[in-house]
């Protein structure tokens, strides 16, 4: 997914008091809220669990169903939050699995849904895609309980299909495009990561402008603090370049190797070290990709590692690369890298799409979509003009502490439900109670 950084571990489960979330709310506009996730583990899906301790914090109580990770448990409740888990399906390589991937996916969360309710009625039911399934779930517990439902449209899945199949069957676009409208309309209100989903929802889907609010996927700066620079980190070398996410078919790791090549192996620069934190389903091939570059003495992929390393090497990073090539979903997609690179103070190299300009601003420089070798000279370029990463970096920072950080986006987030809290209380139905 576009809007999680999905890169280290487990991130340890801390409530922290943020500012603009509705502390102390009155009990009138208390409620229960069911939270939907099928693609991540809670708390591992970032965007999630921030929502979940906002929400927590504004005296809602929370409810979510989502795949385990290894070893976690059935269920448990951690700072507040009821965390319903079942056991993820592994798909093949076929359309087929990913079909029965889906249908065991829904079925689980049906079942652990029924299951969390005989908690408490749900003020609302908030599904968070990929895939654009769970409607069906918000539609039963609005006949139920007289929920909301609230659809996070974390990915444009129609789009995110047309990225990783350019020539993939017309049918299956379809399919997808008239899901994402089932769930765009069966919502009560829909909350976008950005303004060009936002626009997607109105001008594609036909939502009415006042039911979509833009809730940006902002960088935690209590979790994000800059430590000290760690000097081995750069393995022997004056310079270290820094990748940050999940290795997908459509995320451009592969670029970041193919950039790498160019750097060493063309412009002959053997001053600068080169490390890939994250996984995903293209890990094994981007390594076996390195070793035949002969990178290997340049490039590490360090897997996915604990937030106190992901600190440290970004701390000690010159430069983070966002390769994102430019695609259907790419163009106009938030990455979550970008942002955390400028937490960080970590000036920027991407690729010129519509929505990483909106987010880096002047924290990042911009190479022709999908060229490796200009990409490769912006870097070189930047690496060799330290005060100008430094003033990169700086702007980067102030951006994200003045407008992008999560305690910015959180009032947005807990207003929906505020407002929801209200309208709802006219349609529940008696057999429900309050």
């Amino acid at each position: 997914m576009t809007e999680s950084s999905q890169t280290a571990e487990r991130p340890t489960a801390q409530r922290t008091t943020r500012e603009g979330s509705a502390k102390g709310a009155s009990p009138s506009h208390r409620g229960r809220i069911l939270i939907i996730v099928q693609n991540l583990p809670v708390p591992f899906d970032r965007r999630v669990w921030l929502e979940c301790l906002s929400l927590i914090d504004a005296g809602f109580t929370v409810a979510v169903v989502c795949p385990k990770a290894p070893g976690d448990p059935p269920y448990a409740k951690v700072n507040g939050v009821e965390l319903y888990k079942y056991r993820p399906y592994a798909p093949g390589g076929s359309g087929a699995s990913y079909v029965l991937e889906y249908l065991y996916s829904f079925l689980a969360t049906l079942t652990l849904s029924l299951k969390a309710s005989l908690r408490g009625r749900f003020l609302a039911v908030q599904s968070c895609n990929p895939p654009d399934l769970f409607w069906p779930i918000g539609l039963l517990f609005r006949i139920l309980h007289g929920s909301s439902f609230v659809f996070d449209h974390h990915d444009l899945c129609p789009e995110l299909y047309q990225s990783r199949f350019p020539n993939g069957n017309p049918f299956i676009y379809r399919a997808l495009r008239r899901m994402e409208r089932c769930t765009t309309r069966a919502a009560d209100h829909v909350i976008a990561t950005n303004d060009s989903y936002r626009h997607i929802a109105v001008e594609r889907d036909g939502i009415d402008p006042a039911c979509v609010t833009v809730v940006r996927t902002g960088p935690d700066l209590n979790r994000l603090r800059r430590t000290t620079a760690d000097a081995s980190l750069r393995r022997s070398r004056p310079h270290l370049v820094a990748y940050l996410g999940v290795m997908g078919p459509q995320d451009g790791v592969d670029i970041v190797l193919e950039m790498a090549d160019h750097v060493v192996h063309r412009l002959g620069r053997r001053d600068i070290s080169f490390t890939l934190i994250g996984s995903g389903d293209c890990f094994d091939e981007l390594v076996a990709l390195r070793d035949r570059l002969d990178l290997s003495d340049f490039v590490m992929f360090t897997g996915r590692i604990p937030d106190e390393e992901v600190a440290a090497v970004l701390s000690t990073a010159d430069v983070g690369i966002s390769p994102d090539p430019k695609n259907p979903l790419n163009d106009v997609s938030t990455m979550n890298k970008t942002m955390e690179y400028m937490a960080f103070a970590v000036p920027v190299v991407a690729f010129d799409l519509r929505e990483t300009r909106i987010s880096a601003g002047e924290a990042a420089v911009y190479a022709t979509p999908n060229d490796v070798e200009e990409l490769a000279q912006l870097l070189v370029e930047l690496i060799d003009d330290e005060p100008r990463r430094v003033s990169m970096g700086t702007a980067g920072r102030a951006r994200v502490e003045q407008e992008l950080a999560w305690d910015h986006q959180a009032p947005r987030y807990v207003g929906v439900y505020e407002q929801l809290a209200v309208t709802s209380r006219h349609r529940v139905p008696a057999a429900a109670g309050a």
